[in-house]
């Protein structure tokens, strides 16, 4: 099915449009390679691909419509409240799937990210505190749409920006500092490993790969948000959970949102997990690297598309997202849990995102922390993992 632009459709709220999948971020990397006595994909996982589809272009068009009947403000804004990230993701999660930058909710959504680009080439609303965050949504937006140059300079102006941010020598930080490396939300806050990934996902859709050294940079700090000593990662918190999963971050005595465990531990979780997989393999960490093998191992582990492993609820959108997008990454159709047992992981997300979605056409958690209790923010959440989950 193609995408069927607004102005061919009747009026009327019950208008539906579909689309299809615009191309997705794959990073071809053989980490799934079979485990002895592996078991056949889910019941859930074998719907006929037909079904998929249908499920896939419906889930589409029921969001688009929502975002642009009952999300869209006349400003083309989206929560604005919180700045211009909701605005951002939104404009990114379409663009995504395969909707034109032409159409009225895309080109009025990028018209008002626009309005707030900043004379440092920052990409953010007066008085934010989310300055880094909301350029390195922006510029993925910006890139989306910019099939002919025509954000050429707003995109150089944020990457010049977010690379500022980073911490590194300008902040007096040399590569043995716990910050070296990492970006936060703005304003030179604490470095973390959500918000370093998204200036990793910035730079990977401009193109720029392991020969970028903002990139390897960045690598050092994901690195030390790992559960895993290596020569890398010495820091304190790397030998006492030691099970290759991630947390939030190592900076400033280290955190994680999981909390810590027994020993002091910071415990690792779902969804920085994820974050650290895909951030490794856009700056070119191979399959047989300790870190990989480490963070696959407690992905197998821990499987599932039902929550967001040692979080529960909490960050349940945001965690399927950064799966689909690391899997996409990883570039392979299935992936074995700890059991054998191998998942058709695109039919499984796609078949929980199917049960989530509300009658209206949006998707929000129970769980509102992080602001998942918006529904423009995790609707846009769902849209990015639907790009990246295409049948």
């Amino acid at each position: 099915m193609k995408y069927v632009p607004e102005s061919k459709l009747p009026a009327g709220n019950a208008r539906r449009r579909s689309a299809v999948c615009g191309a997705s971020l794959l990073v071809t990397a053989c980490l799934c390679a079979p485990v002895v006595g592996q078991t056949p994909a889910s019941t859930a996982a074998t719907a006929p691909t037909s079904q998929l589809a249908g499920d896939y272009q419906s889930m589409i068009s029921r969001a688009i419509e929502y975002l642009r009947v009952q999300g869209q403000a006349n400003d083309g804004s989206f929560s604005a409240q919180a700045g211009i990230g909701p605005t951002a993701l939104v404009a990114n999660g379409l663009l995504a799937v395969g909707v034109p930058r032409e159409e009225p909710v895309v080109a009025k959504a990028l018209g008002y990210v626009l309005k707030h680009v900043r004379p440092d080439g920052g990409i953010y609303a007066d008085g934010s505190r989310h300055q880094n965050y909301d350029t390195c949504i922006a510029i993925v937006a910006l890139s989306r749409a910019n099939k002919d140059g025509k954000y050429d300079q707003q995109i150089k102006g944020g990457e010049a920006y977010v690379k500022q941010q980073q911490w590194d020598q300008g902040e007096g930080k040399d590569p043995s500092d716990p910050f070296y490396g990492g970006a936060g939300y703005g304003s030179k806050a604490r470095p973390d490993l959500s918000n370093t990934s998204f200036m990793i996902d910035a730079l990977h859709e401009l193109g720029r790969g392991a020969d970028d050294e903002a990139i390897q940079r960045a690598l050092l700090f994901v690195t030390r948000c790992q559960n895993l000593e290596s020569p890398l990662n010495t820091t304190p918190a790397a030998t006492k959970v030691n099970d290759g999963g991630f947390f939030y971050t190592t900076a400033g005595g280290g955190e994680s949102m999981a909390g810590v465990d027994a020993s002091g531990g910071l415990r690792s979780y779902g969804s920085m997990t994820y974050a650290g997989l895909k951030s490794m393999i856009y700056a070119g960490v191979t399959p047989d690297d300790p870190r990989v093998k480490a963070a696959v191992s407690f992905l197998r582990k821990n499987y599932t598309v039902d929550s967001n492993p040692n979080m529960g609820q909490s960050g349940h959108f945001y965690y399927l997202q950064t799966m689909a997008k690391a899997l996409a990454a990883v570039g392979e159709p299935e992936f074995a849990d700890q059991a054998g047992k191998s998942h058709a992981w695109k039919a499984e997300i796609l078949g929980k995102l199917k049960t989530l979605q509300q009658s209206n056409g949006s998707w929000v958690n129970t769980d509102v922390r992080w602001m998942e209790g918006d529904p423009n923010l995790v609707t846009a959440y769902a849209l990015l993992t639907l790009a990246s989950c295409k049948p």
